[in-house]
């Protein structure tokens, strides 16, 4: 019997349960070893077969538009996890290759292969991949998502309020705390293995582009905790109010984790929905209506990272007035080093390559001021997901496709028609600085 609501467990093969020497946890998505629904189904698993938990992580050298900073900054964290893993007698496995095919490697000698949930592209071919191969019984438990993705809504929604009224109803069932169980057969594993405190020697192996530096943050599940804490304690009660002001730094600072998998939305939202302030109210829309409207996107939305995935509407009027004068073109070396005469958003663009983060009030105005600065509304959708991808700690995601996306039109309505941005929502530096002032880099 699992703690794990039903609607997060999908079974992505029909055959049955092995004769093994463990349950088998290919982790990917969920790099963290508390609050992790497809952890705790597989020790349910383990111990109702009474076998012990092995997780394998695969390390795929040439992870899509990753570089050296995504890299490092997982690796930290998932350094902490394995720890955290053996201290729960459960076993941990890092190996070098297609994730899929270190999981099959593995396969063979599972009872039952648990996966967790990722929502991209390539991680459902993975999964796909893996399934289809696998000799044991696969099942995939969703555990990124207050409410998982596919129980919120059936299809891809075309704003936040049609999400919202699908979601509030369902929070009840789903945000609730995730009790941790001890595995009752201890892991005792002699598998080959990365050593996780030999990063030098691991970054060795990887085919990534070494230009783009780590940052000074710190990663992991403890970390992430930390931030939450300090979230709450001095910066929710004003979120409501300077969210939306880079002058001040009132966001909880959470993205890169929840990227990563090294913290679980539910836990955030739990711990937050506990608190009783109005800013607890605006958070979690931001949270879970917000965050799980991206997911929803890229989920139904095959195109999530192209021109065709943006509305019909957003597509006709930004074509419309792609032939209209920009008062300047700026080449993609320009815009990546932060050469343009606008000094807001150098200093976002400068930020976002130190910090790896940007602010995400800024995130809207850089990548509407895009469109003035490119030949082509097509190209300047590319150049945003590009420079976002590979400096964002928190690139690649389902957040980052939808807010570049919105800044094109996504999720939004049509607003009075005006030159280059046509009935697209405008953002202009006169309207910025009227509103907040200079920004400096």
């Amino acid at each position: 019997m699992t703690r794990i609501e039903p609607e997060r467990i999908h079974r992505l093969n029909d055959r049955p349960s092995a004769r093994g020497q463990y349950v088998l946890y290919w982790m990917q998505a969920s790099q963290r070893a508390f609050w992790n629904p497809a952890l705790e189904f597989a020790i349910d698993l383990a111990n109702e077969h009474k076998l012990p938990v092995l997780v394998v992580f695969g390390l795929t050298p040439n992870y899509p538009e990753a570089n050296l900073r995504h890299y490092a900054w997982m690796l930290q964290g998932l350094r902490e996890a394995a720890q955290a893993l053996r201290e729960r007698d459960i076993g941990f496995v890092m190996r070098l290759g297609n994730p899929p095919d270190v999981a099959l490697s593995l396969a063979d000698r599972a009872a039952v292969l648990v996966t967790d949930r990722g929502y991209l592209r390539h991680q459902r071919a993975w999964r796909a991949y893996l399934a289809e191969r696998a000799s044991c019984s696969v099942i995939e438990i969703e555990g990124d998502a207050v409410v998982p993705v596919e129980t919120a809504y059936p299809r891809q929604a075309v704003s936040a309020a049609v999400l919202r009224r699908r979601i509030q109803p369902l929070l009840p069932r789903f945000l609730r705390p995730l009790q941790e169980q001890a595995p009752q057969v201890r892991a005792n594993f002699d598998e080959p293995s990365l050593d996780l405190d030999s990063l030098e020697n691991i970054f060795a192996q990887l085919e990534v582009d070494r230009l783009v530096e780590p940052v000074d943050l710190p990663s992991g599940t403890h970390a992430a905790r930390a931030q939450l804490r300090s979230f709450l304690e001095k910066n929710l009660a004003r979120y409501a109010e300077l969210r939306n002001d880079p002058r001040h730094d009132a966001t909880s600072g959470l993205s890169p984790y929840l990227h990563f998998g090294q913290i679980s939305p539910v836990e955030i939202a739990w711990e937050v929905s506990r608190v009783d302030h109005p800013s607890a109210h605006v958070f979690l829309e931001e949270l879970i209506i917000r965050r799980e409207l991206a997911i929803n996107f890229v989920w139904y939305n095959p195109n999530y990272d192209t021109w065709a995935g943006l509305p019909q509407w957003a597509q006709q009027t930004l074509q419309a007035h792609a032939a209209d004068p920009r008062p300047a073109i700026y080449s993609l070396n320009q815009l990546e080093s932060a050469q343009t005469d606008d000094p807001i958003w150098n200093a976002a663009q400068s930020a976002l390559i130190r910090t790896g983060r940007m602010h995400n009030y800024l995130r809207m105005y850089w990548g509407k001021r895009l469109l003035v600065w490119t030949a082509h509304p097509e190209e300047a959708l590319r150049i945003g997901l590009y420079l976002n991808n590979k400096y964002a700690l928190d690139g690649r995601d389902p957040n980052s496709y939808a807010g570049v996306g919105w800044c094109f039109g996504l999720h939004d309505r049509p607003f009075s028609e005006r030159p280059i941005f046509g009935k697209v929502r405008p953002m202009t530096p006169e309207g910025f600085t009227r509103k907040y002032g200079m920004i400096e880099s």
